[in-house]
């Protein structure tokens, strides 16, 4: 094997370690941002951020950087929508009331829910016995992690979990709609306009809501730090290195770095704020992995 060969081997392993450990973070910076400022208005701040810096990288970087015809607006909008608007408000409401360790691993469904609705919207492959199998490991990971008690559904923190496992859905349905309008736009442009879609949205959600009020927002130095990492780093820069992996690693093995950032996101939670991980919730994270593995056994018989 040649020396250009194996560098690029290792920095596209590097690359994949930095992505999981940016997204990571993204648990607990939510957790210190909310302590600042209101749920929604989080969210929109965030995205303003970052469509802010991806439209100044994609206007110079992109000849075909505006959306052109209707597939390309269907993209955009349903990953404005559901990818990035609707997962990033769901996020930070579900985390008021949830550990940042526990949100992790709820983000974890990701990939098997990104499955679960590919099957109903892009129905190319059979549907049978493993991945029905590889769903219900899903699922069973979630209610292992989560731990609800029959006897009291409705506490605060049953409901945040519910409400986290809607953002995962809303972020996997997202993307399955964005690969349905099948837009010729590059991803990159796809994601800013994306972005301001979902900024825009967001925007209008937080001033519609009773519960928000700019005479909520506490400015403090953590605060804005977890925002301007949160704006940057997560979403921008975070997107930009996911679009710069895909065509290496394929759908397939990048899809896992979701799983790296739970793992992170679990150790960021356990240094920064002493939170409990129990043997339940890795037991829990091991069945949505396994779940994961399930559904997509053919691509890694391929690897």
């Amino acid at each position: 094997m040649s020396y250009s060969r194996v560098k690029n081997r290792y920095q596209t392993v590097a690359f994949f370690v930095v992505l999981a450990a940016l997204w990571g973070g993204t648990y607990p910076a939510v957790k210190i941002g909310l302590n600042d400022f209101p749920p929604i208005f989080y969210a929109a701040l965030r995205l303003d951020l970052a469509a802010i810096v991806l439209l100044l990288y994609v206007s110079r970087s992109f000849d075909y950087w505006w959306p052109r015809d209707r597939r390309d607006w269907l993209a955009v909008f349903s990953g404005g929508i559901f990818t990035l608007g609707g997962h990033s408000v769901l996020q930070n409401i579900g985390q008021q009331t949830v550990p940042s360790a526990i949100a992790a691993i709820l983000g974890g469904l990701i990939p098997v829910l990104t499955i679960g609705f590919a099957k109903i919207f892009l129905p190319q492959d059979d549907f049978g016995i493993p991945e029905l199998l590889g769903i219900s490991l899903g699922f069973a990971g979630i209610v292992v992690v989560t731990q609800p008690d029959p006897a009291n559904l409705l506490v605060a923190n049953t409901i945040g979990q519910v409400i986290l496992v809607l953002s995962a859905a809303a972020f996997a349905l997202g993307g399955v709609l964005i690969q349905w309008a099948n837009a010729e736009m590059p991803l990159s442009p796809r994601t800013a306009w994306a972005m301001i879609i979902g900024a825009v949205l967001t925007h209008v959600a937080s001033f519609a809501s009773p519960t928000e009020s700019l005479r909520f927002v506490q400015l403090s130095l953590g605060g804005l730090l977890a925002l301007l990492y949160l704006g940057i780093f997560v979403s921008a820069i975070g997107y930009l290195m996911y679009f710069h992996l895909l065509p290496q690693l394929g759908s397939v093995e990048l899809n896992l770095v979701t799983y790296g950032a739970a793992m992170f996101g679990t150790v960021f939670s356990w240094i920064l704020f002493a939170e409990q991980v129990t043997s339940l919730t890795i037991v829990g994270f091991c069945l949505i992995l396994l779940g994961f593995v399930l559904l997509k056994r053919k691509e890694f018989y391929r690897i």
